[in-house]
């Protein structure tokens, strides 16, 4: 059981893992919180925005929509791998889920197929959307692949977890496809290599 990172050692965290953050209006205080538990947290979630532009997609992301309300993550993760923070405590970006996943996450084992949506996710997963079509054409280009590793790695360094508690939304909700165009286990695969990294001052996750 994992209690959630405070805002400011989420902060930290993103930081200190090479990124460049960039804060988007009361990122802190914007949240979901008001309709249910935000924690304990087990993971990671990955997603594509099905938009394109930087501003845009941050504003939606922060914003939502009609059909369903902001923040819709955590951060969003731009083309050129800036990570813009829109919300923290509970968001809508992973809706209800397979149990049986998030028992293989909690336990950093290998994940069984999603099958059922029967789990709230948005209490248990940081989310992250990257900016991406969504089509199997947008390009992921290596600046924003290599700050997905780097959330990843950070967050999962912060609560001392494996790269096995990193999944893409595909891995967790029946019927989703996103990140398409990212292959997660390759994603999984470099943020093992860079947890094994010595970051000075910053733990080594074993």
């Amino acid at each position: 059981m994992a209690t959630p990172l405070s805002a400011d050692r989420f902060l930290a965290a993103l930081r200190s893992g090479g990124l460049t953050v960039v804060e988007h209006r009361s990122w802190r205080t914007h949240n979901r919180n008001h309709k249910g538990l935000w924690g304990p947290v087990h993971g990671v979630m990955i997603h594509h925005t099905v938009t394109s532009g930087t501003t845009g997609s941050v504003d939606l992301c922060c914003k939502g929509h009609s059909a369903l309300p902001g923040p819709l993550c955590h951060g969003v993760i731009a083309k050129d791998g800036t990570v813009y923070l829109v919300g923290f405590g509970r968001t809508n970006h992973a809706g209800l889920g397979d149990g049986d996943v998030l028992r293989a996450v909690i336990d950093e084992t290998a994940l069984p197929p999603d099958t059922s949506a029967d789990t709230d996710g948005n209490a248990r997963f940081y989310g992250f959307e990257c900016v991406n079509l969504g089509d199997g054409r947008d390009p992921w280009p290596e600046a924003q692949v290599e700050a997905i590793e780097k959330v990843a790695t950070a967050v999962c360094r912060a609560h001392g977890w494996s790269e096995r508690s990193v999944i893409g939304h595909r891995e967790w909700q029946p019927g989703k496809v996103d990140p398409r165009g990212l292959e997660m286990k390759d994603l999984r695969r470099g943020t093992r290599k860079r947890l094994a990294l010595v970051v000075p001052g910053v733990p080594v996750h074993h």
